[in-house]
C-alpha cells in the first residue's frame, strides 16, 4: 500500500511537472512569435525568398498574394535582384505554388531572369532548404524571408538552423478577414513554433 501510494505522488509531481513545462513553453511561444511578428529587417540582399502558401483555382490566395506582392516590391525597389519562390503543388492544383507566385510576379513587370523557384516543399523547413539549395546553385548568399508577421519568428529559426543569412521582411498590408481569423493564425503559428522547439530538444 505504501509502494502504490508512493508510486501515485511520484505519477501526480511528473504530470504537475510536465503541465508547467508545456505551459512555460507555450508562453514563450507565444511571446517570442508576437514580439518578432513587430520586427522588420528589411535591408539589401541577394534575393527575397517567398514562403509558399495556398493557391485557389491556380491562383495565389490573399495572403500568398500579400507575399507576392511585397516580394515585387522589393525587386522593384532595387533591396533585391532575385526572387525565388518556393512551395509544391497542393491538393487539387495543377500549378505548383512557386509557380504561381512567378507567373503573379512576371505579370507585374518582374524580369523572368530573375526568378527562381523550387517546386516540391511541402512545409516552411522545406521551403527554405530547397530555397537554400536553389540559392547555392545561383551564387546567392543573403536573403530577405517573405512572409506573414506571425510565420517570421518560425521561418528565421528554420532559417539560422539551415545556417543561411536571412533577415525578415513581413508583409504588413494583409487584410485578415475578421479577429476571429486573425487569432487562429496566431495560436496556429504559436503551436506550429512550440512543436518545432520541441523537435529540436
Amino acid at each position: 500500500m505504501k509502494v502504490l501510494q508512493t508510486a501515485v505522488r511520484l505519477l501526480a509531481r511528473i504530470v504537475t511537472g510536465i503541465i508547467a513545462l508545456s505551459f512555460l513553453l507555450g508562453w514563450y511561444a507565444a511571446m517570442t512569435v508576437f514580439l518578432f511578428s513587430l520586427r522588420d529587417e528589411t535591408r539589401p540582399a541577394d534575393a527575397a525568398i517567398v514562403l509558399g502558401a495556398a493557391v485557389v483555382r491556380d491562383r495565389p490566395s490573399a495572403v500568398f498574394r500579400e507575399r507576392i506582392n511585397h516580394a515585387i516590391q522589393l525587386y522593384h525597389d532595387g533591396t533585391v535582384q532575385k526572387l525565388i519562390f518556393t512551395g509544391g503543388v497542393g491538393n487539387r492544383d495543377e500549378l505548383a505554388e512557386a509557380e504561381v507566385g512567378r507567373n503573379y510576379a512576371i505579370a507585374r513587370g518582374v524580369d523572368p531572369a530573375d526568378i527562381l523557384l523550387e517546386t516540391s516543399s511541402t512545409s516552411t523547413y522545406e521551403n527554405l532548404l530547397n530555397a537554400r539549395l536553389v540559392a547555392q546553385q545561383n551564387g546567392l548568399e543573403t536573403f530577405l524571408i517573405v512572409s506573414t508577421p506571425n510565420h517570421m519568428r518560425r521561418a528565421l529559426a528554420v532559417a539560422d538552423d539551415l545556417q543561411m543569412e536571412a533577415y525578415s521582411s513581413p508583409t504588413r498590408s494583409i487584410r485578415w478577414i475578421s479577429s476571429v481569423t486573425r487569432t487562429y493564425s496566431y495560436v496556429r503559428e504559436v503551436v506550429a513554433f512550440s512543436v518545432y522547439l520541441l523537435n529540436l530538444s
